[in-house]
C-alpha cells in the first residue's frame, strides 16, 4: 500500500489480496535494504494469456533498474509456464521499458472520472436476472476465460446482469471503479451503467475504457465523466507463431482495471 499510495493509485488492500489469491506464483516483489522496493503482478487467464500490473517502485528506490529486473524475471517465469501472450496497460513512463522487452503497442486505453456531486440518474431496474458467475462469464468478450477474476470481483463488489451483458463495480481508495462491463449493444450498456451509477450515487466514480469503443466514450461523456489519463495497451508474444488474443473491444464497454485488462 505504501508503494501504490506514493504513486497516487486507487487500489485498496483488498485489491492486493485479490491479486495474491488469484496469482500466488506470479506476484513478485523486490527487497532492498530491508524494504519492499518494487512490485509486479502477472495474473494468468488459463494457459492463454498473462496480464501484468501493479508495476510500482518506491520513490527512494527509483532509477536503479528494478522494474527491468522484475520484468525479466516475470517474463522468464511466464515462458517456463508456457504462456504464449502477455499484455499490460503502460504509462508513458513505462512504455519505453516494455518496448525493450518486445512489447508492441496495441491500442490506447483511457481513464474517465465522474465527480461525487454529479446529478442523480433516474431509477433503473437492476435485478433482471440472478447474479450467477456462470451467466456473467458466458457474456464475457475477453477472448480468454477470466471466470476466476470475475467471481472474485463479484464477491467483493456490486454487479448487474441483464441478459445482454454484465457490469461489475467495486470500491477504491479514493473513488469507486466501474468495470468490467460487457454488453451486446449501446442500450444494454447504458442500462448497466445506470445500475452502477445508482449503486455508487454520491461517490466519485472512475471508468477505464478503450476509446475505439465509441459507444463507451459517448456514454461516459453523456453521464458526466471526464477523461483524466491515457495509457497504451501493449502486447508481447512469448511463443513465436502463437495466435493473437483479440478481445471484442466493441462489446467491452469498461475494462476490469489497468492491472487486470
Amino acid at each position: 500500500m505504501r508503494l501504490k499510495e506514493a504513486a497516487g493509485w486507487n487500489q485498496t488492500e483488498d485489491d492486493w489480496r485479490r491479486l495474491l489469491t488469484l496469482a500466488p506464483d506470479t506476484c513478485f516483489g523486490m527487497d532492498c535494504e530491508g524494504a519492499l522496493a518494487a512490485t509486479m503482478t502477472a495474473i494468468c487467464y488459463g494457459k492463454d494469456l498473462a496480464w501484468i500490473g501493479m508495476v510500482l517502485t518506491a520513490p527512494e528506490f527509483r532509477n536503479r533498474g528494478f522494474a527491468r529486473m522484475l520484468m525479466a524475471h516475470t517474463l522468464h517465469h511466464l515462458r517456463d509456464r508456457g504462456i504464449p501472450w502477455v499484455k499490460l496497460d503502460a504509462t508513458e513512463m513505462g512504455a519505453g521499458i516494455y518496448a525493450d522487452f518486445g512489447f508492441q503497442f496495441e491500442l490506447p486505453v483511457e481513464r474517465w472520472r465522474r465527480p461525487a456531486d454529479a446529478p442523480p440518474i433516474p431509477e433503473t431496474n437492476c435485478s433482471e436476472h440472478a447474479l450467477q458467475i456462470s451467466a456473467i462469464a458466458s457474456c464475457d468478450a475477453f477472448a480468454v476465460s477470466r471466470a476466476p477474476l470475475l467471481a472474485a470481483l463479484l464477491a467483493s463488489g456490486g454487479a448487474s446482469l441483464n441478459g445482454l451483458g454484465f457490469a461489475l463495480w467495486r470500491h477504491g481508495s479514493f473513488a469507486s471503479q466501474f468495470g468490467p462491463c460487457v454488453a451486446a449493444g449501446l442500450d444494454s450498456a447504458e442500462r448497466l451503467l445506470c445500475c452502477g451509477l445508482h449503486a455508487n450515487f454520491g461517490l466519485p466514480l472512475i471508468w477505464d475504457l478503450a476509446p475505439q469503443n465509441t459507444g463507451a466514450v459517448q456514454l461516459a461523456a453523456q453521464y458526466g465523466f471526464q477523461p483524466v489519463r491515457r495509457l497504451s495497451r501493449m502486447a508481447c508474444a512469448l511463443r513465436p507463431g502463437a495466435a493473437p488474443v483479440r478481445p471484442a473491444m466493441d462489446s467491452i464497454f469498461a475494462l476490469a482495471g489497468f492491472e487486470y485488462g
